[in-house]
């Protein structure tokens, strides 16, 4: 009768393993054929694309060759547009990051009205469309602009400075793109943090810059991290902040090759410099988190 119970015992539990992989298969089938249909497969068209050749007219023409990757590994002015993308990258995500550091920091130790106007201070921006908010910075940074005539009146400048169109312009306008998701992921890890553990080494002797950077900036290298990631790789890959609040020499690899398709209607160069800088891209990414998670330590759970 025991052995029966048993059988019949494991007999169940075996069954109730297979509904719960039967109904997390249901579950996840909606999403995987999402990524399939509207991610996989123009991804692989993509790649396909890469490989036809240009002719004189037309769009392309079906092939299998390495012209395209060839045109672009042998351009100087396609390196010039590289080193620029992952330039901007690096600039906008050590700026974006550091202050969201500090500003999640600062949200998280207010309260009350203070924390809500913090935290939706950062959410606005997100309600507003990304080409909208990065041309509001034009008559904020041109020559004739707000912060123009502020620092003039203030006397802290004694001519009138471009800050847009140009590089600081494009710099601001991407960290000010980023710089809420970055917010947000640290903000995210940061409101986990007890408060306990840092009133304990401040009791023992430890100074409030020491405090943070010891005791809280360790246990938010998770949000860190992600915060990293998401500026550099939508950074490198910028289009709003440099194409209006740029110059022609602050051309990114994203502009390019909408230029490519769009007005050269060169689709093979386009397609095969979009396979090489997701590949350039991907391998960066994947640096940063090994530095992150490797060099740092604290993050391995990113």
């Amino acid at each position: 009768m025991d052995a029966l119970s048993e059988e019949s015992m494991f007999a169940w539990f075996g069954e109730r393993i297979k509904r719960q992989d039967a109904t997390s298969v249901f579950l996840i089938a909606p999403i995987a054929a999402f990524e399939l249909v509207f991610f996989v497969v123009p991804f692989l068209i993509l790649v396909r694309m890469s490989f036809n050749t240009q002719p004189e007219s037309g769009f392309y023409e079906s092939g299998w060759t390495l012209a395209a990757y060839g045109d672009i590994l042998g351009s100087n002015l396609y390196h010039q547009i590289i080193l620029f993308s992952f330039k901007l990258g690096v600039i906008a995500t050590v700026v974006g990051v550091s202050l969201a550091l500090f500003y999640a920091y600062a949200a998280y130790r207010a309260e009350g009205l203070t924390k809500s106007i913090l935290l939706f201070s950062v959410i606005l921006p997100l309600l507003t469309t990304l080409v909208v908010k990065t041309y509001a910075w034009r008559p904020l940074l041109a020559p004739n602009g707000v912060l123009n005539n502020v620092l003039l009146s203030l006397g802290l400048i004694g001519e009138r400075v471009q800050f847009a169109p140009s590089l600081f312009g494009t710099v601001v306008g991407q960290v000010y793109i980023v710089f809420p998701y970055a917010v947000l992921s640290i903000y995210s890890v940061l409101s986990t943090l007890d408060w306990d553990v840092v009133e304990a080494a401040r009791d023992l002797g430890a100074s409030r810059p020491r405090s943070f950077f010891e005791v809280v900036l360790p246990e938010v290298l998770p949000g860190v991290a992600v915060a990293t990631v998401v500026s550099f790789a939508w950074s490198v890959g910028a289009y709003a902040a440099p194409s209006q609040l740029g110059t022609g020499e602050q051309t990114t690899f994203a502009m390019e090759i909408g230029n490519l398709m769009l007005t050269n209607f060169n689709w093979p160069v386009g397609a095969a410099f979009s396979i090489l800088m997701l590949a350039a891209m991907l391998a960066a990414t994947l640096a940063v988190i090994r530095l992150l998670t490797g060099s740092i330590g604290g993050v391995q759970d990113v």
